[in-house]
């Protein structure tokens, strides 16, 4: 489920976290970033979850409606195009996923009030009621709306992140990576395959690689932080910002210790994480800085990558993507 760039991501959070314990810190770091890739796909499950929880209340309104003492024609027999979606009961028949759901307590229960206003959101929606006026009654037709609800209501919601900030404090900054999953999803459904229930990790090798990353960025944490420092052109290393240093330190670790990722990879994937997570400036300094080092080190053949179809500037290009 996770790409290289938020394991990327997840190692800096951790490193940065981390590196004033040095080396003994190693193991307390490996297990927490494991634990975080892992609530990564426990907001996957989570998010999903909610088609069941949106069923029942739109379940509970018909029948309020149909129990009153002078139901009207159309309470009597109510549109039932929503509570039957086959892709909300996709998801809510899935027996691993519930499973997984109930053993790691991935459930709505405690938040009755969220799922509500939810449901009022959507049904006051133009999409819904396209959606329940249409005469297509597909399932392909009920994807495309389930899809239409995640993209419209889950996105920039406020709401929604206060709940996910108070259950982990891993989730509030996935939140856009796993929608995108979760669309992802859905639109494998429309096109015939079944409900996606990734791993952790996309390939085995994802996971070795990121823990070896966290490792020999904190291993060997001072001696590239120095570097960084001996490298510094008029500019005092006390005013250099610390997440611009840690992800120096992680550009110059994965550039040296990974034979098989091509430099310009390495260095575009730090100057990409640095937009998020440092400074206004830090994209050109981490860029310029971290291309100086990686050059030189190359250039005395500290760096040397070695794989077919992996050129790089001159280079021969392989050490793992």
């Amino acid at each position: 489920m996770l790409n290289r760039r938020l394991l990327r991501i997840k190692a800096f959070k951790v490193l940065f976290s981390t590196w004033q314990d040095g080396p003994a810190a190693l193991e307390p770091a490996r297990k927490e970033l494991l634990r975080s890739c892992e609530k990564t796909l426990d907001l996957y499950y989570f998010l999903l979850n909610v088609c069941g929880s949106l069923r029942q209340v739109a379940f509970d309104k018909i029948e309020a409606a149909r129990n009153k003492f002078h139901p009207t024609e159309e309470e009597r027999n109510p549109n039932m195009k929503f509570v039957n979606n086959r892709f909300f009961a996709a998801v809510e028949d899935n027996a691993e996923f519930q499973k997984y759901c109930s053993r790691k307590g991935l459930l709505w229960g405690d938040y009755d009030i969220f799922v509500r206003k939810l449901f009022a959101s959507v049904t006051a929606s133009d999409y819904y009621k396209e959606y329940m006026e249409s005469g297509t009654d597909s399932f392909k037709a009920d994807c495309a709306f389930a899809r239409r609800l995640f993209e419209e209501e889950f996105e920039d919601n406020a709401s929604l992140e206060a709940i996910l900030e108070d259950l982990s404090s891993y989730w509030i900054d996935d939140v856009n990576y796993v929608l995108n999953n979760i669309l992802y999803s859905i639109d494998n459904m429309i096109a015939g395959r079944p409900l996606i229930l990734p791993d952790v990790f996309i390939k085995d090798e994802d996971r070795d690689f990121v823990l070896k990353l966290l490792e020999v960025s904190l291993v060997h944490y001072d001696e590239y932080f120095q570097l960084v420092c001996n490298s510094l052109d008029n500019w005092d290393s006390d005013r250099l910002v610390s997440t611009d240093a840690t992800l120096i330190v992680m550009g110059i670790a994965e550039a040296v210790w990974f034979d098989n990722i091509p430099t310009k990879v390495t260095i575009n994937e730090y100057v990409e994480i640095s937009k998020y997570y440092s400074t206004a400036n830090s994209r050109m300094f981490v860029n310029g800085l971290l291309d100086k080092i990686i050059q030189a080190k190359v250039a005395s053949g500290e760096i040397v990558k070695t794989g077919r179809g992996l050129l790089d500037g001159g280079q021969r290009v392989s050490k793992e993507q």
